[in-house]
């Protein structure tokens, strides 16, 4: 990772950030991700399963860091690990991706769970290194819930399981029939009757392992259940999908950090210039000097914004059950500003990467289509239309985000 690179991605970052702990994770986060950028190109051509570099993660110690220092793990701040998605994104947004979802899955042991499973859960991730996948998406009810006299019992299917391939444990949720609501529960991956299949086809993040989750006949004890069926979640676990969706922010400001770089690289030492530019370099072509302060105009607001969200979810957080409705629709309102202006960002630079670099870019050996391809299948995870109907909301009559998974 070049040295521009790193002042890039430093942009907002506050005194608090030169703590030795929040530097050494970043100093661990940059290797990973130099480690990750020499294969990602050919790997995001192949597709499938990144099993090599998955154990990469979890033995580079990053997979702790949510974890509460009193269970063991480094208790690291939303910002910090946030960072991070962002750092290993600008070079592989698919373990990016696997990465920040292993964290939310975590993150909701903390929002959801009670205090014996919170210490059984959490101290065995650290002990035993878990890396963690979901099979959640509440969009999808084809997962039914069945009550036994000690659990329930699974069967069904689950789509959009990101992480779930290679994984340890999964967060599920399924639809119980008998009070026609959801439950959310904790299970282990390689549980009878959980089969998880490495079916993800779509044509961008193709490594983050997010194809189908099967459930025959699988054994769910209530011990394992975060969230019964019929119960209101809490203001705390709520929460919940404002982590998702500042990871997810991050995440495409990872991809549109990348996608700058790779193409300021390219301009300073490939690109030829136009024919009637009149200069010898591309770089001091007046055209494409302003194309870069465009794009970087972009970029800027969109980190800062990031950063002051993902600050305000660590205060939010540290509220634990005292979190209030007002606390949880303020940070949305932040991380909804947040993830529009990254969404915006990784879009327009991915896509003018192209304009600015020339037809000699598009070779597959560069792979630089890949940005594109990973931010626009990614950005697709919820409406941008409804992030900004939210926000107008707010701005016209002060009304919050109603709580979802996804807003």
């Amino acid at each position: 990772m070049s040295p521009s690179l790193q002042k890039i991605e430093s942009i907002g970052r506050t005194s608090s950030d030169q703590h030795q702990e929040r530097d050494d994770v970043l100093v661990i986060a940059r290797a990973l991700a130099q480690r990750l950028a020499q294969t990602a190109v050919e790997r995001d051509h192949a597709g499938g399963h990144a099993a090599t570099e998955r154990e990469w993660i979890r033995n580079s110690g990053l997979l702790t860091l949510s974890v509460p220092e009193e269970f063991g793990g480094q208790g690291a701040s939303w910002e910090t690990i946030n960072h991070v998605v962002r750092i290993l994104a600008q070079v592989d947004s698919s373990l990016a991706h696997v990465f920040g979802f292993h964290h939310l899955q975590v993150a909701g042991l903390s929002l959801y769970g009670n205090a014996q499973q919170q210490r059984r859960l959490l101290t065995a991730t650290v002990e035993k290194q878990l890396f963690w996948g979901n099979a959640l998406n509440p969009l999808d009810k084809r997962t039914v819930a069945a009550r036994l006299e000690d659990g329930y019992v699974l069967n069904g299917v689950k789509s959009f399981s990101s992480g779930s391939v290679g994984s340890d444990w999964l967060t599920i949720s399924a639809w119980d029939e008998a009070t026609q609501s959801p439950l959310i529960a904790v299970i282990p991956s390689k549980q009878p009757g959980v089969q998880i299949q490495s079916d993800w086809d779509a044509f961008g993040q193709k490594q983050t392992d997010s194809g189908n989750v099967h459930f025959n006949q699988v054994f769910l004890p209530d011990d394992l259940v975060l969230q019964a069926p019929a119960k209101k979640p809490s203001a705390q676990a709520t929460v919940r999908s404002q982590i998702a969706q500042l990871i997810m922010t991050n995440l495409y400001l990872g991809i549109g950090l990348g996608a700058f770089e790779a193409a300021r690289t390219y301009t300073k030492e490939q690109a030829k210039p136009w024919f009637s530019s009149g200069v010898e370099r591309s770089s001091d072509d007046l055209f494409i000097q302003r194309r870069y302060a465009e794009l970087w105009l972009l970029l800027k607001p969109a980190i800062a914004l990031a950063d002051q969200a993902g600050r305000e979810l660590q205060q939010v957080f540290e509220k634990g059950a005292l979190i209030t409705a007002e606390d949880r629709g303020n940070l949305a309102i932040s991380v909804a500003e947040a993830k529009c202006l990254a969404h915006r960002a990784g879009i327009e630079i991915s896509t003018q990467l192209f304009d600015i670099t020339g037809a000699r870019s598009t070779s597959e050996k560069f792979g630089f289509d890949r940005f594109w391809r990973n931010v626009r299948v990614h950005t697709l995870h919820d409406p941008i239309d409804y992030k900004l109907r939210d926000l107008g909301r707010y701005l016209l009559d002060g009304t919050v985000p109603e709580p979802t998974p996804y807003s």
